[in-house]
């Protein structure tokens, strides 16, 4: 594992239990944190599908792959 990797690792780790307080407390001021629920579903919905038309798209592939920087 290299350092950029782990540097990864450890920000994707942090975000997480961040995400994690976050829905907690918004949980915990409930009726008011659902405005907080409903925005952090719909940035979620979004990032999949960012994420999932970069996975189908093959053209993104082939560019990052053959064609010189």
């Amino acid at each position: 594992m290299n350092l950029e990797t782990l540097g990864y690792l450890l920000l994707g780790l942090v975000a997480a239990v961040w995400l994690v307080a976050m829905v907690a407390g918004l949980v915990a001021a409930f009726p008011y944190g659902l405005i907080g629920l409903v925005l952090f579903a719909g940035f979620g919905l979004l990032l999949l599908k960012v994420l999932r038309e970069r996975l189908r798209n093959r053209d993104d592939d082939y560019y990052a792959d053959k064609v010189e920087k």
